[in-house]
């Protein structure tokens, strides 16, 4: 699947759908009121602490537990039934599911009114900095529910931390670049996964080649050539996939935002609104069937690798491979991470980190009188071999 070019400003990913509201009135959502987290203590707004796990407040300093109930968990979802489930919504409305329209919130804290548009569903008033989230969105019985959310880990400093130690180990970056480092500003946003398990029966054919060496010629034409005998290979197996992240947004470039994989997923919370509070949060964009088609293509590249195992042999062919799916489930899961752009010799680059593990990624800069002059020092190295 393809996804659209970095955003020129981390704010354009974590805060562009909030505007001032127009003068011309607006839909709004339970009443116009958002999703707010009063401190019981002072009344101020209370955000998710990264560092204590829990909601505190940044002006009095109270703090409040997240509490699961005992009936909350993160259960694996039938895929085939919310398949179904979907063309019946789509049948009784006559769309798809429900669109996410441009809806105005009032914020509690300074009455401001809020514009949340697009997959935008959290996020903060700018007007007063208090944390505000759209009302149900993800519980809606028209859009698949979130399941489940890996809490930001890694606070503000760390990331920073991390990310002065990556602009150390950049080769060929620009010396300026390297002493001056990356200033900017992070924002946290809660991007959107879906993750697929499935059992897998697969059955292949292909043919197993294995390495000889003959000699040919004589005297100084007298050389060691090899050659490989293939073998018939055939066989069958079952495997078992568990959490095969698919990526359900298009906010940012998949390739860098899978390049922050792995996840730990086994530290996932039950989904709590009070967990996002204080961050920016979007919705799914991408479907639930086309992220099987993206779960379903690593898994089948996964099945290839198993088979040319299997096949064995110094090499391999493989002429068919045939894998049935069964009891496929799925997960709607929120996953942390930062998000910063900068501006270097005049043109934007974006780096993301991992907010539960500190991997960093992202685009950088390349310093062409570097790899110029590497790739004249290799070169001249290879010239003296040759000339030895």
């Amino acid at each position: 699947m393809s996804a659209p070019s970095a955003p020129a400003a981390a704010a354009d990913v974590a805060a562009a759908d909030v505007t001032q509201s127009e003068a011309v009135p607006r839909p709004s959502i339970e009443k116009g009121r958002g999703h707010i987290f009063p401190c019981e203590s002072c009344g101020a707004d209370l955000e998710f602490h990264i560092g204590q796990q829990q909601l505190r407040c940044p002006f009095c300093g109270f703090s409040k537990e997240l509490v699961f109930g005992e009936e909350e968990s993160i259960d694996e979802q039938d895929f085939s039934a919310m398949l179904e489930r979907l063309v019946e919504l789509r049948r009784e409305k006559g769309t798809g599911e429900e669109s996410l329209k441009a809806q105005e919130v009032d914020c509690a804290s300074c009455g401001a009114k809020v514009e949340f548009t697009g997959t935008l569903t959290s996020t903060r008033c700018p007007y007063c900095g208090s944390p505000i989230q759209r009302e149900g969105v993800h519980r809606t019985s028209s859009r698949i529910p979130v399941d489940g959310v890996v809490p930001f880990r890694i606070e503000k400093r760390r990331a920073q931390s991390n990310l002065k130690r990556w602009v150390g180990k950049l080769w060929f970056a620009p010396n300026a670049f390297k002493k001056a480092g990356i200033d900017g500003k992070f924002d946290g946003v809660y991007l959107p996964y879906w993750t697929f398990d499935s059992m897998t029966f697969t059955r292949y054919r292909g043919k197993r080649g294995e390495h000889y060496y003959v000699t040919v010629g004589t005297g100084k034409n007298r050389t060691r050539t090899r050659r490989t005998r293939w073998y018939p290979a055939s066989g069958r197996f079952q495997l078992f996939f568990d959490d095969v992240l698919s990526v359900a947004h298009t906010a940012l470039p998949e390739n860098l935002i899978r390049a922050l994989e792995p996840w730990p997923l086994e530290e996932a919370k039950p989904f709590h609104e009070d967990i996002l509070a204080g961050h920016t949060a979007r919705t799914y964009d991408i479907p639930l069937d086309r992220g099987f088609e993206d779960g379903r293509q690593r898994i089948d590249e996964a099945l290839r690798e198993q088979v040319r195992t299997r096949i064995g042999g110094d090499t391999q062919r493989i002429d068919d491979i045939d894998t049935h799916y069964d009891a496929i489930t799925y997960k709607h899961m929120l996953l942390p991470v930062w998000l910063l752009s900068y501006r270097y010799s005049g043109k934007v680059y974006q780096v993301v980190v991992n907010a539960a593990t500190g991997e960093v990624q992202g685009e950088r800069p390349y310093s062409m009188w570097k790899i110029a002059f590497t790739g004249l020092a290799v070169l001249m190295l290879v010239f003296l071999i040759l000339s030895v």
